[in-house]
């Protein structure tokens, strides 16, 4: 194990975000989103995701329109495939939307790919140890900071054009300067018991995020339990002294406080299949009878019965 570097005192400073198409050098659209999210989390205002599990464009464009402030795709539960996740990181940067996303382990090859093509920033499954967190560290810095592989031959460093409205600085500078300045967001999902210092674990990270569904089952403790809100508690209080954002999953914005997640700043409510299926399931219910209709169970009206000087033949 590489030991780690000093524990940071916080998520990267950061300046205001704007929107509009996205262009190389230090006023990339990438980094600007970045730079938002971290001014957000560190003001203390809630940010909303949702997970993307499904391989369509619209869907990042809907969640865009609909004014989620970030999404995740999705590469630990689903059956995306790194060209699909290529796709949406794409299609969510062009839409003005950050997009970070859920790997289950550090490929750091993979990170480099998707970087390459816009990722804000990365989730990562199961948590639990300073060597893991350091791992995700390095493969997402440059040199000295981390070991991410540098190129130029790709979007987000602008294919090595020169750099519109900075004359005489080259497109590596540019990029290197943009990337110190506004590093991928690291998300570090808690899933399991951390039994190494928190300040190890998380303390160069943006976001502690607590897998809450994991948790329960990890711990044997009931959901929504006194066991497993004490330990949520435990990881809010954790990142709190350690100076990161806290956060974590809940099926919509109204469950989390049940969950203990009322102080988190970095919220991602279901899934693009969780929502699909329950506006499906909706959609296909048959619908209630209205008040004035008779009910399912009694006899239909009829008409009376004829008598013998005006009934029917």
């Amino acid at each position: 194990m590489t030991s780690p570097g000093p524990a940071s005192t916080g998520p990267a400073s950061s300046g205001p975000a704007s929107s509009g198409p996205a262009s190389s050098g230090p006023a990339s659209s990438v980094h600007r989103a970045r730079a938002g999210l971290r001014a957000a989390l560190r003001e203390g205002r809630l940010l909303t995701g949702t997970f993307v599990k499904l391989p369509a464009p619209d869907v990042v464009e809907i969640c865009a329109l609909a004014g989620f402030d970030f999404v995740v795709v999705d590469l630990e539960h689903s059956t995306l495939a790194e060209t699909d996740a290529i796709g949406l990181v794409r299609h969510a940067d062009r839409c003005g939307l950050p997009a970070l996303v859920r790997v289950p382990e550090v490929d750091a090859p993979l990170l480099c790919r998707l970087l390459e093509n816009g990722a804000a920033g990365f989730q990562l499954s199961m948590l639990s140890t300073a060597e893991q967190a350091w791992d995700l560290v390095r493969a997402t810095r440059f040199a000295p900071a981390g070991d991410r592989s540098v190129s130029l031959a790709n979007r987000a460093a602008g294919f090595g054009l020169a750099v519109p409205g900075a004359p005489g600085q080259s497109a590596l500078d540019a990029l290197l300067s943009a990337e110190r300045d506004q590093p991928p967001l690291l998300v570090g999902q808690i899933e399991t018991a951390v039994d190494e210092p928190w300040e190890c674990v998380i303390g160069d990270l943006d976001v502690a995020f607590v897998g809450v569904t994991d948790l329960a089952v990890s711990l044997g403790a009931e959901p929504g339990g006194e066991r497993l809100r004490s330990a949520v508690a435990e990881v809010r209080d954790a990142a709190g002294r350690c100076g990161v954002a806290f956060g974590g999953w809940a099926p919509s914005r109204a469950a989390a406080p049940a969950q203990g997640l009322a102080g988190a700043g970095y919220l991602v409510t279901g899934s693009d299949l969780q929502i699909l299926a329950a506006g499906l399931t909706a959609a296909a219910a048959p619908d209630d009878p209205a008040p004035d209709d008779p009910a399912p169970d009694d006899p239909a009206p009829h008409d009376p019965a004829p008598d013998d000087r005006g009934g029917r033949p």
